[in-house]
């Protein structure tokens, strides 16, 4: 298929090089049409695109943070786009970081209780406006019924307060049914000619795709979250009943389509501060591996989905029954088929309002375990997808956005990939603890013997932070929930080791002046080790600047600990917000440490005679 706008090549097939009139086509996707000298005739999807992705500038620095976990003292129960605005706009231009790299934002499912876990969304294609600021959107100030908003607001207040100062946890769901109830009062304010006409224009160009997320939503109030339960004559995007049911829900599909139009002003508003404030990156967005299976996107795009398989992983050293996400997989074939048109469309809306977009386990690009519905993650099987197309598409969207990429590229890694993500300019995860000379004795890697295309950091949002890591909290924290798969002591010796070589290379290397016991300057000589290697982009864990020990998700729990659901805590637990954050003494040590060196000479004309 040849998508509207992009070019389209035909030329006859006439074997060996190409005939001297031939043109390389413009970067895009075009159909291209042959026809042989005895008349027969193919077409082929080409995508042609740049030799490599645009790359950030060198040695930038910036902070890794879960939104939600990021609560101001504005805040409705939760971190929200304003904050993150807010955060991007302080960071740059206080402590000259270059990005913030968030948690997907992706359309969550709806229902009580919802799944907190930002990578198992409803919808990749689509933002979730859970995390508009709802007082920053311009109808705001213009609702009659300001009783009505005051009582919500003061309701947004006492979610706040319960978490940061009475010890809840962030309550996705109480948050949204507050914003919700605001938002329909916001939506009964008409728009001015200017914001009308900014609507239309985003309703024309996210087209048919907002119109099923949209109408998907819509259904999702009457019918539940789940399209298989539907009545039969809804569970197809193009059904006469379909049809029926998008006249009679217009005003909801509307107001969801409204929503979308205002989070993504909200991402884009976000993106703009940061580059006012200097950022060379800007907003890092993050792209989840897959969708929940019964969502907006598995409904709207049935045909591209492998219906009846999930994503996972095979059996390893670390957990001998694989595992299986429940995320079910694009099927390669119609990928293909239809000239990636899914995978562009999904690409082109997540860096529209980006700086650089992370992609969670990027070595989908290659492959992905694809687990049957009912069987064991044993049962599974490796299917291959077309990577050299993929990454094409990727680059080539990239490349129009102007935005670097990054990849999560951690865990059980085939030979060669790392190698073409590095080709196109794919830069790389190293997170500091399992850089290791693993083809020798396995001593952790000098700074200098790291790779440059990576995003170097300390932790993530799966491992423990860097405070319970240096402390062995981790350990004892896993022991308490029964997760270790060894007796404490056992546990606790092997990671004291391993935390011991670490910090003796550090000393070593004189990057611990204040010596042993201090675990403040133990977190900055780590961090004084990551921007001395030669990463292109040094990742702060915003939690590490002040202390935090808790993790924001441990892999193999479920309810037995608050997964994706805690606010930024200092070294005692005590949640603290934006606010104190930024003014932590703490975050400010540790950012000194990443500043860039002054020269040793002031330049020729302040030189003093």
């Amino acid at each position: 298929m040849t998508p509207p706008g992009d070019e389209t090549a035909a030329a006859p097939a006439t074997g060996g090089s190409a005939p001297a009139w031939w043109i390389s086509p413009p970067h895009g996707v075009h159909r291209i049409h042959v026809r042989t000298p005895d008349n027969r005739r193919a077409t082929a999807t080409l995508v042609a695109a740049p030799p490599r992705l645009p790359q950030p500038p060198e040695g930038t620095h910036g902070f890794l943070v879960q939104l939600y976990s990021l609560l101001s003292a504005r805040s409705w129960g939760m971190g929200d786009l304003g904050d993150l605005a807010d955060l991007a706009a302080w960071a740059g231009r206080s402590v000259g970081s270059g990005f913030v790299q968030v948690n997907p934002l992706h359309a969550a499912v709806p229902g009580k209780p919802t799944d907190p876990s930002p990578y198992r969304p409803s919808s990749r294609r689509f933002p979730d406006p859970v995390h508009l600021h709802v007082e920053s959107i311009p109808e705001y100030g213009h609702v009659r019924d300001r009783a009505a908003l005051d009582d919500l607001r003061q309701d947004a207040a006492a979610l706040s307060e319960a978490v940061l100062n009475k010890g809840a946890l962030i309550d996705r769901d109480a948050v949204w049914e507050l914003k919700r109830q605001a938002l329909e009062l916001v939506a009964q304010v008409p728009l001015t000619p200017g914001r009308r006409a900014d609507y239309c224009d985003f309703l024309a160009e996210q087209g048919q795709a907002l119109e099923d997320h949209a109408l998907w939503c819509a259904l999702a109030e009457v019918h539940g979250p789940d399209w298989h339960t539907w009545p039969e004559a809804l569970r197809a995007p193009r059904s006469p009943g379909t049809a029926r049911a998008r006249s009679e829900l217009l005003d909801r599909v509307d107001f969801h389509c409204r929503l979308a139009w205002l989070t993504a002003g909200q991402l884009a508003a976000a993106q703009r501060a940061a580059e006012d404030a200097g950022m060379g990156v800007g907003i890092v967005h993050d792209l989840a591996v897959g969708v929940y299976p019964a969502g907006a996107d598995t409904w709207s795009q049935q045909e591209a989905f492998a219906h009846g398989m999930s994503v996972g992983a095979p059996p390893d050293a670390f957990n001998a029954r694989g595992q299986d996400w429940g995320l079910p997989p694009w099927r390669p074939d119609v990928l293909a088929a239809t000239g990636y048109a899914a995978y562009r469309g999904l690409l082109r809306g997540l860096l529209a309002h980006a700086g650089a977009l992370r992609i969670d386990h990027v070595m989908g690009l290659f492959r992905l375990w694809w687990v049957p519905e009912g069987r064991p993650p044993t049962d599974g099987t490796y299917v291959a997808y077309d990577a050299e197309a993929m990454l094409a598409v990727l680059v080539l969207e990239a490349h129009r956005a102007g935005t670097s990429v990054v990849g999560e590229d951690l865990g059980t890694v085939a030979p060669g990939v790392r190698e073409a993500l590095a080709r196109r300019g794919v830069l790389g995860t190293s997170v500091l603890w399992f850089e290791r000379d693993w083809e020798g004795g396995g001593r952790p890697l000098a700074p200098e013997e790291w790779r440059r295309d990576c995003l170097a950091t300390a932790t993530t949002h799966d491992l423990p932070s860097t405070a319970a890591r240096l402390t062995g909290d981790h350990v004892t924290l896993r022991h308490r929930l029964g997760l270790l798969t060894r007796s404490l002591e056992e546990e606790l010796t092997a990671d004291l080791t391993d935390t011991a070589e670490w910090l003796a290379l550090l000393a070593r290397l004189r990057m611990l002046p204040e010596g042993d016991g201090d675990e403040e300057a133990a977190v900055r000589a780590v961090h004084r080790f990551l921007r001395r290697t030669p990463a292109r982009m040094t990742g702060v864990w915003l939690p590490d600047t002040v202390g935090d020990r808790r993790p924001q998700n441990l892999p193999g729990t479920w309810d037995q600990y608050p997964n994706w659901r805690l606010p930024i805590a200092d070294r005692e637990g005590h949640p603290v917000t934006l606010e104190e954050i930024t003014a932590s003494p703490r975050l400010h040590a540790l950012m000194e440490v990443l500043r860039p060196r002054k020269p040793h000479t002031a330049p020729p004309g302040e030189r003093r005679p």
